[in-house]
């Protein structure tokens, strides 16, 4: 994660035009947006502030608070200025302003309360996912529907699954949707645990072995999946379109419930009550 934050500013400015904030664009532009003048300008800190802000360089600049790092109001203009949502908002104060080193969250269990809700929850498939997507623990329906049980533990990762899994993309349709999805996740959740070594090095083992995740990494996009709806297509069940929620678990800020909540009645609904049946009868 060296240099994320100059990365993620520099992607940012080059997505906004100078017409778009009411500069007039003139001279030979080197890069595509906003110049690093135009942004410190807009934002009201000095050239030369902004400047060491982009390269990672502590600013000697008087808007920095007590701790050194920096301050609100200036992550605040700068985010205003590149049109930043909440979320990459966010990120910008994660990447800014990171975590001590050694900071890093420890090894992820499911509390023993958390699996019993799960296993209550027989008619929806859900499972646990850490900070970095790596699957914790889940219910039978979630089992019969992704077969978390079957390959080993190193593969009960999400982004592992979505990118080198031959099988991806015939579990998801529109797979290139997905794969957009979890990277943005993913580097949203990175630059909240930069002090995790682990996280990067599935970053690091994804790049090399994925040329797409490559490709959307270098995006520097930044999204939390937090609700939604996916398509999967099972090879026993078909097509199934499953609403999904996420829950945070208290006691455990890393974790996160991702429950599938199709409407009752619906035909996903159907399909996966006789998804449970066979996987019951499989079992037995």
């Amino acid at each position: 994660m060296d240099g994320e934050l100059g990365d993620f500013l520099r992607s940012r400015r080059a997505r906004i035009q100078p017409e778009e904030v009411g500069l007039p664009s003139y001279g030979r532009r080197r890069v595509p947006g906003l110049r690093r003048e135009e942004v410190a300008q807009l934002a009201g800190v000095s050239v030369d502030y902004y400047v060491r802000l982009e390269q990672g360089r502590g600013p000697g600049d008087p808007s920095r608070t007590k701790s050194g790092g920096v301050s609100d109001a200036v992550l605040d203009a700068v985010a205003r200025v590149l049109r930043l949502d909440e979320a990459e908002h966010a990120y910008l104060r994660a990447v800014a302003r990171p975590r001590r080193a050694g900071s890093a969250p420890a090894a992820s269990r499911v509390r023993p309360g958390v699996q019993l809700l799960l296993d209550g929850m027989d008619r929806n498939p859900a499972y646990v996912l850490d900070h970095r997507m790596d699957v914790l623990g889940w219910n039978a329906l979630a089992d019969a529907l992704l077969d978390f049980s079957g390959p080993g533990s190193d593969e009960r990762n999400i982004p592992r699954r979505v990118f080198l899994d031959p099988t991806a993309r015939d579990l998801y349709p529109n797979w290139a949707a997905i794969a957009g999805q979890t990277v943005a996740h993913l580097r949203l959740q990175a630059g909240h645990h930069p002090g995790d070594a682990a996280t990067g090095e599935l970053v690091a083992e994804l790049s090399r072995a994925s040329e797409d995740f490559r490709r959307l990494w270098a995006d520097h996009l930044v999204k939390p999946c937090d609700h939604g709806v996916k398509h999967l297509r099972h090879p026993v069940t078909g097509l199934l379109t499953l609403p999904y929620e996420t829950l945070a678990i208290p006691g455990a800020p890393d974790q996160t419930i991702v429950a599938y909540t199709p409407d009752p009645g619906s035909e996903t609904a159907e399909r996966l009550a006789l998804l449970g049946s066979w996987a019951t009868s499989r079992a037995g």
